[in-house]
């Protein structure tokens, strides 16, 4: 194997930054440190677009879930060894194990460090992957590290029972069992089944530029989202115990289902971190309504208008027509959208009445300044437990709770997937009912929902995990 000595792979690849800031990081910081000494054949790019690209490699997805994956990719179980060695090691030893020891490469180890090789450096000799996995290992060695002392079922049953200011942060998996889809599941996610819509990107539906450019687009998949029901999970039902024993410090969710509401959690206990369908505001008045004023519409998969907008409308003087609401993108006139009524009654006034949005927070939109203040102001100092249950953690900023909270502070994952960007201290897999039912049993509390089956449920700890274990209902 071809090593490129004098490399500044062992040198700092980049300057650390503060990820949870506003801004992330300046666009003028995006440089990659070069060694004088070092040949100019290691200064891959000389533009800030490969640096840039860099940047965009450092994705925080696991192999498992690229499309088109490489052949050669660390898997996940060598992934968790190569990155706990160098955790254990540090960075300098780490390298001479591996790429100065000639027992992988650099381009199959970027994949332990949940990096995409990048196109253009298909074909490249090995030390161009380099400063990419410079980047790597300077993210990993930033992340939070794993608590050592807890590793059992066992620990995790006495967190649950000591601690008293615990924060839970929840996604679309605590509602499956509901049959409310979540969004990335490959065959039944809700991303999946958008393709037919002809978007470059199915998270195209939820973002806000678009929305106002074209909103049948969103309001044309809304009833697949939509919840159907106020029934909720056992999932929710243990949230709302953990809210009875008085150990709930704050349920954060990105789910906008408002099945938490619905549980019976505390309005003072709960930020709903994406919005949720409880309400809908005009986007040209801001009138807000209940959400279930324009249920009919969202079923319907038709555009829901104003009506403050359409009242407004109706008493102008008849004969004066106003110029069309453009939601405030351009001051030019607009034509009539595909999307927009065109009835005899509308042709005059009532087609500018404005659209009705769910008080959802879209791509493109800031989350409600209540999340970042209870976490920064009020959760950060007071949590002594973070459970972190039915989500993969991938839409910022809440995939930087886990890593904002003191790290101190033990962390439990429960999920269908194990979580690979981000080291918990106890991981377990398998469907959040099933899971949060045997932690109750063992715990001794009664966790009551009329979903709870009775069947018992077996735990296996993962071979090659101290820490890691799969749920499931029966026997092994």
């Amino acid at each position: 194997m071809e090593v490129f000595h004098g490399s500044p792979l062992k040198a700092p690849a980049v300057e650390i930054v503060d990820l949870s800031s506003e801004h992330g990081v300046d666009d003028d910081k995006r440089e990659i440190e070069r060694d004088d000494a070092s040949s100019p054949e290691t200064d891959i790019g000389e533009d800030d677009d490969h640096l840039s690209l860099y940047e965009d490699m450092l994705d925080m997805q696991a192999p498992s879930d690229w499309e088109d994956e490489p052949t050669d990719l660390c898997s996940v179980e060598e992934s968790f060894v190569f990155r706990k060695r160098l955790r254990l090691v540090g960075e300098d030893q780490f390298i001479t194990e591996t790429i100065e020891a000639g027992t992988i490469t650099a381009k199959k180890l970027c994949t332990a460090f949940g990096i995409r090789p990048p196109p253009f450096l298909e074909g490249q000799p090995d030390y161009k992957y380099f400063p990419l996995l410079g980047l790597g290992i300077t993210r990993e060695l930033s992340k939070r590290a794993k608590l050592p002392q807890y590793n059992t079922i066992e620990d995790a049953v006495r967190l649950l029972q000591k601690s008293k200011n615990i924060v839970v942060l929840t996604g679309a998996g605590i509602s499956t069992s509901l049959g409310i889809p979540d969004f990335r599941s490959k065959e039944t996610g809700l991303y999946s089944q958008l393709e037919h819509l002809g978007l470059s990107d199915p998270q195209e539906v939820f973002n806000i530029t678009i929305f106002r450019e074209d909103p049948s687009i969103f309001y044309s998949v809304a009833k697949d989202i939509l919840p159907s029901t106020r029934k909720f999970s056992p999932t929710h039902a243990f949230i709302k115990l953990l809210q009875d024993k008085d150990k709930l410090l704050t349920n954060f969710t990105q789910n906008i289902d408002n099945l938490e509401s619905y549980a019976g959690i505390l309005p003072e206990k709960l930020i709903q971190c994406h919005g949720s369908f409880a309400t809908a505001t005009c986007v040209e008045c801001g009138y807000r309504v209940r959400c279930e004023e324009i249920y009919k519409d969202l079923k319907a998969g038709r555009v829901a208008r104003c009506d403050r907008c359409i009242r407004s409308l109706r008493v102008k003087p008849f004969g004066i027509k106003r110029k069309r609401s453009t939601n405030g993108l351009s001051t030019s006139k607009k034509k009539r959208q595909s999307y927009e009524d065109s009835t005899d009654d509308e042709d005059y006034d009532v087609a500018v009445a404005g659209v009705m949005k769910p008080d959802i927070t879209f791509f493109g939109e800031d989350l409600p300044a209540t999340f970042h203040d209870r976490l920064t102001k009020h959760d950060k100092d007071l949590v002594d437990l973070v459970l972190v249950i039915g989500t993969s953690l991938k839409v910022a900023p809440v995939s930087e709770v886990s890593g904002f909270l003191p790290p101190e502070t033990p962390q439990i994952y429960i999920s269908r997937e194990p979580c690979q960007h981000v080291d918990f201290d106890i991981d377990m897999l398998g469907e959040c009912d099933t899971i949060v039912t045997e932690l109750c049993r063992q715990a001794g509390w009664d966790l009551k929902h009329e979903m709870i089956k009775e069947d018992g449920i077996s735990v296996q700890l993962h071979e090659g995990y101290e820490s890691r274990y799969s749920f499931r209902v029966g026997t092994a």
